[in-house]
């Protein structure tokens, strides 16, 4: 649900105040949506401090060891930097799927029956056998998929690519008949680099029965990490900036 949905335009200058003065880090544990009898990972920012229990956030000297790995990290063709974009950490864990020992872990949510929070190394995600042993998706993107999107590209984006944690409900975007790359949580300070995601999200608000100033009250209390935030797309063809924004 966006915030755009939450709200009729009774006193949003009010709520667009009171967000702009906000800036809650994002390290609360939120709720997941996902389907009866299903496990999510724990949607919460990866902390720099204080791992949980069996996993040792990255050192020095483990950084070293992960950038020395000779496999290297596997390629994302939907998101291309879940290290920058913070789904998957220098932290080394036993992945659940292929029993080795590996040094960075996926953070993301997890859509499956086994409880896989933090569980998963990026390797098994990658080449599709974590979705595989465990029936798992790690984004629940699979509405609001054009109709012109191909169904292998959406299999892709569900099962073999790093899903990422937003307040409400994700969704993945999509143009030139492909979904686009995941650039990670913006605000309006990020966005100014990136007028045409700004413009993307202009266009979003426009149905949202808001008044212009209220329009441009939410837009300026985006934050990249407070109560109401935006979520960066690039289009793999075009090269076009998108984005959609939600909140707490």
């Amino acid at each position: 649900m966006s915030a755009g949905d939450a709200l009729g335009s009774a006193g949003a200058k009010a709520f667009f105040k009171e967000l702009a003065g906000l800036r809650r880090a994002r390290t609360t544990t939120c709720g997941v949506a996902a389907s009866p009898g299903y496990n999510t990972g724990i949607r919460t920012k990866p902390r720099l401090a204080g791992s949980p229990s069996g996993l040792r956030l990255g050192s020095a000297a483990l950084m070293k060891k992960a950038l020395a790995d000779e496999e290297g990290l596997p390629r994302f063709p939907y998101h291309p930097d879940p290290v920058g974009t913070g789904s998957i950490v220098a932290a080394e864990v036993v992945c659940a799927c292929c029993g080795r020992r590996r040094p960075f872990t996926y953070v993301g949510p997890v859509y499956a029956v086994e409880k896989l929070a933090r569980a998963l190394c990026p390797w098994c995600i990658a080449d599709g056998r974590a979705a595989a042993i465990f029936d798992a998706q790690f984004t629940d993107a699979s509405w609001r998929v054009p109709d012109d999107v191909p169904a292998g590209v959406t299999e892709v984006v569900l099962r073999r690519t790093p899903g990422f944690v937003g307040w409400q409900q994700e969704r993945w975007l999509h143009h030139c008949r492909d979904a686009a790359e995941f650039h990670g949580s913006v605000g309006a300070d990020e966005l100014a680099d990136f007028p045409d995601a700004l413009e993307h999200l202009r266009r979003e608000q426009a149905g949202s029965g808001w008044s212009a100033e209220d329009r441009d009250w939410y837009l300026r209390a985006l934050s990249k990490d407070g109560p109401v935030t935006a979520y960066l797309f690039r289009c793999r063809h075009c090269g076009s900036h998108l984005a959609y924004s939600d909140s707490t």
